[in-house]
C-alpha cells in the first residue's frame, strides 16, 4: 500500500476520480489544501464531505508559496512518509513536481511540467524542436501585441499564458477586438486561485480544421499513446469545448499523425512519469500542437477512455506517481465509442429548472446524466467554466455515441427566472 500526497485539485469530475483511484488501488492520502471552504462548497447538498476531503490527512498550508510549501512537506515527509505526489489542478502541477524532486520520489522534471504549464514558455520549446505548431509572438503588453498582429495577419488567437479551461482565449480580427482581448486579460491579474498572472500576451496564428486530445502515459522514459479524443468547439470568439468523443471519429492514417505529433511535443518538452492530455489541430497541412497539458484530460475524457477501452486513466496518474508501471492493457468493454456533450447557458439569469431530464435518465444509451440544481445564477457562457450539466452516452455498435450524445442533449431545455435576471 503506498502514502500518496495530493496538493490542491480542481473541484470537477478528476476531483472525485483520482480519490477513488487512489482508494481502489488500495492506497490511502494525505490532502494538502491552502483554502478548505474552496472544496466544502463544492459538495453537493445532502452527498456528504467532498472525496478529497475524506483524505486519511487535511493539512491546510501555504500551496501558493513554493518554497514555504517544500518546507512544509518535507517535515510531513519526515512523519508520514510520502510515496508519490500528484495534482490535477493545473495553477498547482509546478509545485508537484518540485515537491517529487525534493523528497526523491518518482515524477516529471519541474522545469519539464513549468515549460508545459505555460504557453509562452511551450510554444518556445516546441519551435525550437521543430515540432509544428501556429505562427507566435509573445507580447509584453497590447503596444507590442498590435505590431506583432500586423506582422502574423488576422485573424488570430489571443491567449494568456497561464489560465486554464479556456479563460480569456479569443478569436481577433481585427485591431480593435485585439485592443478589447489584451484590456480583458489586464484586467484579470490574479487567477481563481489567488495566484499573481503573468502579464505576457501569446498571439498565434488561428488555425483551421478539426480538434483532437491525444491521451499518453508516459513512464520509463517511453510515452505510450492510449487513444485519440475528438473534439466539438462552439462559443466563437471563445472557444468553448461543446462535446468530446473517443475514439475519434477519424480516418485511421490522420488519427496516427495526431499521435505522433502529441509524441513528439511530449518528447521535447522532456515530460516522463505523467500523464499528458496534448490537444492538436488537423490543419490542412498536417497536424499542429495547440498546448500540452501534463494531467489526465479533464471533461469526463477520462471516462469516455475507460469505458471504450477499461483503462483507467486516473489509475495511471496514481502508478506512475508511485513509479509502477500502468496498466494500459485494452480490455474488451462491450462500447464501440463513448460522448459527451455539454449543457452552455443561453442567457443570463438565475436557473429555474431544466426540462427533459426525467425522460433522458431512461435512455439505454444514456451512461451519464449530471445537470445544476436550481438557483444556480448564470449568463452566457464564455469559457469551460459555465456548464450547466452534461450527458454521456455509449454505441455498442460503432462510432454513433456523438451523434446520440448531441441528439439527447437538443432534448434539454434550461428555464430561467425572469424577473431575477444578472447583468452579462
Amino acid at each position: 500500500m503506498g502514502h500518496l500526497l495530493v496538493i490542491e485539485s480542481w473541484v470537477g469530475s478528476m476531483s472525485r476520480l483520482l480519490p477513488r483511484a487512489i482508494r481502489e488501488d488500495g492506497h490511502e492520502f494525505t490532502f494538502v489544501t491552502r483554502d478548505l471552504h474552496h472544496y466544502l462548497r463544492s459538495a453537493p447538498a445532502g452527498d456528504g464531505p467532498h472525496p478529497l476531503l475524506t483524505a486519511r490527512n487535511v493539512i491546510t498550508a501555504d500551496t501558493n508559496d513554493t518554497d514555504a510549501l517544500l518546507a512544509r512537506i518535507e517535515g510531513l515527509h519526515a512523519v508520514l512518509g510520502f510515496d508519490g505526489v500528484v495534482s490535477s489542478c493545473d495553477y498547482y502541477l509546478p509545485a508537484v513536481a518540485h515537491t517529487a524532486a525534493r523528497l526523491g520520489l518518482p515524477g516529471p522534471a519541474p522545469e519539464a511540467v513549468e515549460a508545459a504549464c505555460r504557453k509562452d514558455l511551450t510554444r518556445r520549446m516546441l519551435g525550437e524542436a521543430d515540432v509544428a505548431g501556429p505562427r507566435f509572438a509573445i507580447c509584453e503588453g497590447a503596444g507590442e501585441a498590435a505590431v506583432a498582429a500586423a506582422e502574423i495577419g488576422y485573424p488570430l488567437v489571443v491567449k494568456p499564458v497561464d489560465l486554464c479551461a479556456g479563460m480569456l482565449v479569443r478569436a481577433v480580427r481585427d485591431e480593435r477586438e485585439l485592443e478589447l482581448a489584451c484590456q480583458a486579460l489586464a484586467a484579470f491579474p490574479v487567477n481563481a486561485r489567488g495566484q499573481d498572472r503573468a502579464q505576457v500576451i501569446l498571439l498565434e496564428e488561428l488555425l483551421q480544421g478539426p480538434e483532437v486530445s491525444v491521451e499518453t502515459v508516459s513512464f520509463g522514459g517511453t510515452t505510450h499513446v492510449v487513444g485519440v479524443t475528438d473534439k466539438s468547439i462552439g462559443g466563437a470568439p471563445a472557444f468553448i469545448e461543446t462535446g468530446h468523443m473517443f475514439p475519434a471519429g477519424i480516418e485511421e492514417a490522420l488519427a496516427s499523425e495526431a499521435a505522433e505529433t502529441a509524441l513528439r511535443a511530449v518528447k521535447a518538452l522532456g515530460l516522463d512519469q505523467v500523464v499528458c492530455h496534448t490537444e492538436i489541430k488537423l490543419t490542412p497541412v498536417g497536424p499542429q500542437v495547440v498546448e500540452v497539458n501534463p494531467r489526465p484530460a479533464g471533461n469526463r475524457i477520462t471516462e469516455l477512455v475507460r469505458h471504450v477501452t477499461g483503462i483507467d486513466l486516473a489509475t495511471a496518474c496514481v502508478d506512475v506517481a508511485l513509479g509502477r508501471a500502468p496498466d494500459l492493457t485494452p480490455r474488451a468493454t462491450g462500447v464501440r465509442s463513448a460522448a459527451i456533450a455539454f449543457l452552455l447557458p443561453d442567457s443570463a439569469g438565475v436557473l429555474a429548472g431544466i426540462e427533459g431530464a426525467e425522460a433522458l435518465r431512461a435512455r439505454p444509451e444514456v451512461l451519464e446524466l449530471t445537470l445544476a440544481e436550481p438557483g444556480r445564477t448564470v449568463r452566457a457562457a464564455t469559457s469551460n467554466n459555465e456548464y450547466l450539466g452534461h450527458v454521456m452516452t455509449a454505441d455498442t455498435e460503432g462510432g454513433g455515441a456523438r451523434e446520440d450524445a448531441e441528439r439527447l442533449l437538443a432534448e434539454l431545455r434550461p428555464c430561467y427566472e425572469p424577473s431575477a435576471a444578472v447583468p452579462a
